[in-house]
């Protein structure tokens, strides 16, 4: 089993997104296998197509210059490379994220694209999870949970590979805690 724990980015403004649409900026992944260990890393811009220009808003959150969305593949050929990377036709896999977030946004740029999204239902949200293993009354967010867990935030908060290197950090010092069925 590869557990694919994973971050996006995606176009963001202060307030709704024009044409009500946010798209995928950024994906940033690591690969944990059977035995809690990182096997390798995916990250790659996306170039958005309904608001190709990204908000002042987007830039300053992500650090993500219009420049690396200009540059970048569309959609269809970074999600193909992705699950080219997963091998989901070959290997046994789950999708972790913190939070519902990112499922839900993976699947509508899925839908978006017209590709097939039943891939993203392999998936487990680590956020509720890690709220009932530690027996909060609340889910905390991702940086606070790091911390709590004794470890530094590494990289740029709100950059999808640093938060999926951090997610990874709680995922496998926990990792035979999780119900993964």
């Amino acid at each position: 089993m590869n557990y694919i724990i994973f971050d996006l980015e995606a176009t963001c403004w202060l307030g709704r997104p024009p044409k009500g649409v946010n798209e995928i900026i950024e994906i940033g992944v690591v690969k944990v296998n059977d035995y809690a260990e990182i096997e390798s890393t995916f990250i790659r811009f996306v170039k958005p197509t309904i608001n190709p220009v990204l908000s002042d808003f987007c830039k300053s959150l992500t650090s993500i210059t219009q420049q690396q969305v200009d540059r970048a593949k569309l959609y269809p050929s970074v999600i193909e490379e992705f699950q080219d990377w997963i091998n989901i036709d070959q290997e046994k896999y789950t999708l972790i994220s913190w939070g519902k977030y990112d499922k839900d946004q993976l699947r509508s740029d899925c839908e978006l694209h017209q590709i097939d999204p039943e891939w993203v239902n392999h998936h487990y949200n680590l956020k509720p999870a890690y709220s009932k293993l530690k027996s909060f009354k609340t889910e905390l967010g991702l940086k606070k949970a790091v911390r709590l867990e004794g470890f530094e935030f590494t990289g740029i908060h709100h950059r999808a590979i640093s938060d999926a290197e951090n997610l990874a950090k709680i995922f496998i010092k926990y990792f035979k805690e999780w119900s993964l069925d």
